[in-house]
């Protein structure tokens, strides 16, 4: 028999061993806690390797621990709400979980003989999910593809593909991120795996292409109806606005039960792809490429129409009535650099006359008009799950990141594409001022992103950008979700991400949602670099 002392004295011992830590990256598990780590680690890369013939299989698109729910007592609010309530954020911005989520792959979906669209190797994806839960993911992003829903006619929506799918990630144990979209992807994906819009109204959009954005030369693509028919009924007697709200409703009353519980996240599509933005830089079908400016998208009919009422006004005013006769003759084209584009030089006739501050003030006040009559929609469709908490869900609005000439005073490419933005105006402000209002989040981009990983020519500051983005989102009181805008499952890319979240100058992210899942993420040098960075980014500091 050992004498109290004795037994006290291995007790003592035993509470020793449990606080001896290793440090790993900055931060500290305890030996039993690491040990489980590790256990977990290879039960996951175990189950990949027994499944790596199936998991294989994302070839092509663009590449991008069962958590408590993220959304669990955050409620839609109202801006007066918003404004009760800053005490109530910011105290929650002292949970320190940043909850994952993986975007699909681009090419999820694939039409059969008949022309419909299916999922993709359906054994593959449940076990890729099976993988990424194991990691410690939280949820999958899904985009729900207004082209795929009401593909074939007006009010004709068929949600079978997506109750299949939701099933399968609610099955799988994970959580939902919904992007509305109400763009197509063919330009972007190359036609590999891309989804158009609705049939039925490319069939209008061929009879009158000024349904869509148009440059000054005329030139259009059909990736996204333009902002000028919001509020004009050519679309089968519909006017885009009640197109979108009408998706929103339908989509809400099929998907009720999986509101607040399953799906915790609903991103609203307000442009090409799904950010709020004009198609200033249009990639895909060749008329552009990086680092170019872009060029003003307000040359179709009825973005015309809705500038000769605007400035009809201000002509009375200003005693100008040739503001409205056409945008800025002199802001260069496509792939055209700042240097010797007179209007985003500091000229008589630049962007700091009185026309370029008239004309930039209407084009991206449009859009932002545009944002807060599609967010007033939605929040009122959700505004019911605020009143119970166990329905709750948080709305997001998605801007782009556009980051080459940041460095400039006139920021181009920015103008171009309708944020106001220059080094001596915010030009986010007023964007997350409406997200405020209607108590969305911003989803951020850029996350993954380095100055000095650019290429130094272009004045290129993803990081200035995102420290923008952070600021005006603390100062308007908007919760902030991330994305990354280029693949990186290198550590340095990974810890990059965890350290933009965690920004001790900003409020921390309420989630990550990487771009996207693809066969590389699962490649073994890869998945032991992302495991690591799921599980720090899901645990309390």
């Amino acid at each position: 028999m050992m004498s109290t002392r004795e037994t006290r004295e291995i007790d003592e011992k035993k509470k020793k061993k449990k606080k001896m830590a290793c440090k790993c990256g900055g931060y500290y598990y305890t030996l039993n806690a690491k040990a489980s780590f590790d256990r977990d680690l290879a039960k996951t890369r175990k189950f990949l390797l027994r499944n790596v013939s199936v998991i294989r299989m994302f070839t092509s698109g663009f590449f991008r621990s069962k958590w408590r729910s993220i959304a669990g007592k955050r409620r839609i609010l109202s801006m007066d709400a918003r404004e009760k309530s800053r005490s109530t954020i910011l105290e929650s911005s002292k949970d320190k979980r940043v909850p994952i989520f993986v975007m699909m792959p681009v090419d999820i979906f694939t039409l059969d003989a008949s022309g419909c669209p299916r999922i993709r190797k359906l054994k593959a994806l449940t076990v890729s999910l099976k993988a990424l839960k194991l990691a410690g993911v939280h949820g999958i992003g899904v985009e729900v593809w207004w082209g795929i829903v009401e593909r074939f006619s007006p009010f004709d929506y068929d949600w079978s593909l997506y109750e299949e799918l939701f099933k399968l990630i609610s099955d799988s144990g994970l959580k939902l991120h919904v992007a509305l979209s109400f763009h197509s992807n063919i330009h972007s994906t190359h036609g590999k795996g891309g989804v158009s819009l609705p049939l039925w109204i490319l069939e209008i959009g061929d009879v009158n292409k000024d349904i869509y954005y148009r440059d000054q030369q005329g030139f259009s693509n059909n990736d996204y109806l333009t902002l000028g028919v919001d509020h004009v009924p050519l679309l089968s007697g519909r006017t885009a606005l009640q197109c979108y709200e009408d998706f929103m409703l339908s989509f809400v009353n099929k998907f009720e039960s999986f509101i607040g519980t399953v799906i915790e996240e609903i991103s609203i599509g307000l442009g090409p792809s799904g950010e709020l933005r004009y198609p200033a830089h249009p990639f895909g079908d060749g008329r552009w490429k990086f680092p170019g400016i872009g060029e003003f998208q307000c040359y179709d009919k009825y973005i015309f129409a809705c500038r000769m009422e605007d400035l009809k006004m201000a002509a009375c005013r200003e005693g100008k009535p040739q503001w409205g006769d056409k945008g800025p003759q002199n802001a260069g084209c496509y792939n055209s650099l700042p240097s010797g584009v007179p209007f985003f030089e500091e000229g008589k006739e630049s962007f700091l006359s009185d026309y370029g501050r008239f004309f930039l003030e209407w084009y991206s006040g449009r859009l932002i008009c545009h944002a807060d009559a599609i967010l007033a929609k939605a929040a009122k469709i959700l505004k019911k799950y605020q009143e119970n908490e166990q329905t709750s869900v948080m709305l997001v609005a998605k801007i782009s990141g556009i980051y080459w000439w940041y460095q400039t005073v006139s920021h181009p490419a920015e103008l171009t594409a309708g944020y106001y933005n220059t080094a001596l105006r915010d030009g986010y402000d007023p964007v997350v001022s409406v997200l405020s209002r209607h108590g969305a989040a911003l989803h951020i981009p850029c996350l993954e992103m380095m100055d000095s990983e650019t290429p130094p020519t272009y004045l290129c500051s993803p990081e200035g950008l995102l420290k923008q983005m952070q600021s005006v989102s603390k100062k308007r009181i908007v919760n902030l979700i991330g994305r990354n805008t280029t693949e990186r499952l290198d550590k340095t890319g990974l810890w990059k991400i965890r350290s933009n979240c965690y920004n001790p100058q900003a409020e921390v992210v309420r989630s990550f949602t990487y771009f996207r899942m693809n066969d590389s993420i699962f490649r073994v040098e890869n998945w032991n670099n992302f495991v690591p960075f799921v599980r720090m980014m899901s645990t309390d500091l």
